[in-house]
């Protein structure tokens, strides 16, 4: 939805905390997300990442990225068993004799829902993890680095969103890229690249006037903050310092321990696996936790008006 151009974005409680509790955060779930690879570990992940984007993109913008996650699960699912054959679990035979295993093609679905599963977890990353929220973090310690990519998550959006605006403009003079021949649609997606191209330079060199004019980079320069370190960001760092040790431990111990090759094998279910499933969801949970606490103090507040 756009109101006068800008697109209204849905309210994040968790993106109000302190750029330390998000970053620190969002390293511990795509860490264990890529190094976790027992079925139950990436099922929480990926069941968890699809519950907070919905709940801070909407169902929509969601399903559109979904919509080339899905695909890519499956091509990798299918893919994996034609080049890797190892497995006990033979199913049958391919015509150039090689065997089909079990355990090639749960690999492969073990494979493609982490990929899906950290694309969804840096949807949400992008919209928390802001330009400025990354300068702050790094500012100091990476300065050319940290405004570098800041600039470029920064430019990612606003690129797309520039490149809408001209393709509108020259539709609106007759210059569709969806309608006409081949040879007409080349030429008016060319002349619209061309002009992006020309406003991405333009805008680089009055990015670069305008930093250099603030003295960025000269030594003894202060940088303003907004950010404060209070008791709410304190308790939630503890509790996400704890997950993270707690799991960190669980993997040490082999409490997500799973195999696939040659024979599918995997660590023994007890109290303590269990417990580390939960403080995992726990952990995977909290934004999702945070945002309908904060949703449900703002509607008791609204109906004591």
């Amino acid at each position: 939805m756009r109101m006068d151009g800008i697109k209204k974005e849905k309210y994040d409680g968790f993106q109000q905390y302190h750029p330390l509790v998000n970053f620190l955060y969002f390293a511990l779930v795509l860490g264990f997300s890529m190094v976790f690879n027992h079925p139950v570990a990436q099922i929480i992940s990926c069941v968890c990442a699809i519950m907070y984007a919905v709940q801070i993109e909407g169902k929509k913008a969601v399903m559109f990225s979904l919509k080339f996650c899905l695909p890519m699960l499956l091509l990798t699912a299918f893919v994996n068993p034609a080049f890797n054959h190892a497995g006990v679990t033979i199913l049958t035979y391919f015509p150039n004799g090689n065997p089909l295993t079990l355990e090639s093609i749960l690999y492969g679905l073990s494979a493609g829902c982490l990929l899906v599963t950290v694309l969804v977890w840096f949807i949400s990353f992008n919209r928390v993890i802001t330009s400025d929220k990354f300068i702050y973090l790094f500012g100091r310690i990476i300065p050319a680095m940290s405004l570098v990519l800041s600039m470029t998550l920064r430019f990612v959006p606003k690129f797309k969103y520039q490149m809408s605006v001209v393709v509108e403009a020259q539709r609106s003079i007759g210059r569709d890229i969806s309608t006409g021949s081949i040879i007409k649609r080349i030429k008016t997606a060319t002349l619209i690249m061309s002009i992006m191209i020309t406003w991405a330079l333009e805008n680089a060199i009055e990015t670069a006037d305008s930093m250099k004019s603030r003295g960025y980079g000269l030594k003894g320069r202060s940088a303003f903050s907004i950010y404060h370190f209070d008791d709410r960001d304190r308790t939630a760092m503890a509790w996400i310092a704890f997950c993270g040790v707690y799991l960190i431990c669980g993997y040490m111990v082999r409490g997500f321990a799973f195999r696939y090759f040659p024979g599918i094998r995997w660590a023994a279910i007890n109290t303590m696996s269990v417990s580390f499933y939960f403080v995992y969801a726990g952990l995977c949970l909290t934004p999702v936790i945070m945002n309908a606490s904060e949703e449900r103090k703002w509607k008791a507040l609204y109906s004591n008006m």
